[in-house]
């Protein structure tokens, strides 16, 4: 199969945004990951590492979006609930917080 020039390989973008992330560059791996996520809506690893890059960038709005699909996608995602959880707190909405926090407990998550 012949790949067109402007088709990106997800795997590799994937990839690479991983490598920016380990950087320390969420912004960067952020700017990769969207069009990643966008024509891979269901894939969770994917949808986890863009919310990694936005709560690691700060955007906690798109952080809170992506944890939220990716909670709905999997809801037994312990991390995800967690991360969900700290990025209500960090946007000082602490009770909204608190049932994350409980199901990421149940779920044995860190």
């Amino acid at each position: 199969m012949d790949q067109q020039p402007f088709e990106i390989d997800l795997h590799s973008e994937f990839l690479r945004a991983d490598l920016f992330l380990s950087m320390g560059r969420p912004d960067e791996a952020a700017r990769i990951l969207q069009p990643v996520v966008d024509a891979a809506p269901e894939n969770e690893a994917a949808l986890e590492a863009l919310a990694r890059a936005y709560f690691g960038s700060a955007q906690l709005a798109r952080a809170e979006a992506a944890l939220t699909r990716l909670v709905a996608l999997a809801p037994a995602h312990g991390w995800a609930r967690r991360a969900l959880a700290r990025t209500l707190e960090r946007q000082s909405r602490h009770a909204e917080a608190v049932p994350h926090h409980r199901m990421a407990d149940a779920l044995g998550a860190g």
